[in-house]
């Protein structure tokens, strides 16, 4: 089986600071540049999996910035360059402490709400009527921002983020426009791979000089829910499960093998064969996203080609 990024370890020249997410690795460097680096690790239930899955890193990074690219003429965005299929580099900036998700349609968390009786999300009310994976008259947004303990996101509303001072009124308006804005690019530009982008979430960041920027990852499907166009009407009028793409299939997985992230319960063992079918899931996602057939990266020594593409593209800007 094909070697894995599990961890990266770098001493690039001006490194200030290394943070390590669930995911992804992000390198601050001097004069304000970020390097990012996607590993393979993959997570669910806010729980790292033992075993990387094989090039999911290299798909993440690339969709993700063609995805940036795709939308740059609509917001700014945070990055510079992507000097190697693993990473990217971009202009450092302040997150804003809300992550903009926005539903168009009612899946997932707002099915489950939905189930459960509520017709509130976030503040935002939900029509009565509705069964799971309806479309909703409009796109709705629905923030979430990370809890004081742990690594969970936890619904908020727009009246709460703006009381509680985590974003001001001036820069909340801008991030919703924006949110919009990404959300229906992204509508067209599944339409055009025949699929419907479900739901999504956009996270923002502010730069020195004061210009709010999209920041992380865009449009992939470990940030996005995606479904078929093609016989979703079908489906949705007889009831029956809607052909997605995103890692669900993941969670569902893992769902049926005792695991949900709750106290008590034991990973399963992901097995060669399994880990190899979730690779392939991940290339078939790139390749309906994006229309373009997934090129394997070398990677008999991830680690060594990635410090030699970064500090060939930083020795460029000194």
């Amino acid at each position: 089986m094909p070697k894995t990024l599990m961890d990266t370890n770098f001493h690039f020249p001006g490194q200030k600071s290394v943070y390590k997410g669930k995911v992804r690795e992000v390198y601050t460097l001097e004069d304000d540049i970020l390097v990012m680096i996607a590993t393979d690790r993959l997570s669910a239930f806010d729980v790292v999996m033992p075993k990387g899955i094989p090039y999911k890193g290299q798909i993440l990074n690339q969709i993700a910035t063609k995805m940036m690219k795709a939308t740059e003429d609509i917001v700014p965005n945070w990055l510079m360059a992507t000097p190697d299929p693993n990473v990217a580099v971009g202009k450092a900036c302040e997150p804003f402490k809300v992550e903009m998700v926005i539903r168009g349609y009612l899946s997932g968390h707002a099915a489950r709400e939905y189930k459960a009786g509520k017709r509130l999300l976030c503040g935002v009310p939900m029509p009565e009527g509705m069964k799971e994976n309806d479309k909703f008259p409009e796109p709705i947004i629905t923030p979430a921002t990370k809890a004081e303990q742990g690594d969970h996101d936890e619904d908020i509303s727009r009246e709460e983020i703006l009381d509680r001072g985590i974003v001001s009124q001036e820069d909340y308006e801008v991030l919703e426009q924006y949110t919009k804005a990404l959300f229906q690019r992204g509508t067209e530009l599944a339409a055009g791979r025949g699929l419907i982008l479900v739901d999504t979430k956009y996270e923002f960041g502010k730069t020195k000089e004061g210009e709010i920027v999209l920041i992380d990852e865009i449009h992939t499907p470990d940030s996005s829910r995606y479904f078929y166009a093609e016989g979703y009407e079908v489906r949705q009028a007889k009831g029956e499960v809607q052909k997605q793409l995103s890692k669900e299939f993941v969670r569902q997985w893992l769902i049926s093998n005792g695991f949900q992230g709750l106290e008590g319960q034991s990973l399963p063992d992901m097995s060669d064969a399994y880990i190899e079918s979730v690779s392939e899931r991940y290339i078939e996602l790139y390749e309906s996203i994006t229309g373009e057939t997934f090129e394997r990266a070398e990677v008999n020594n991830i680690q060594e080609r990635i410090g030699a593409n970064v500090s060939q593209y930083l020795s460029q800007l000194a």
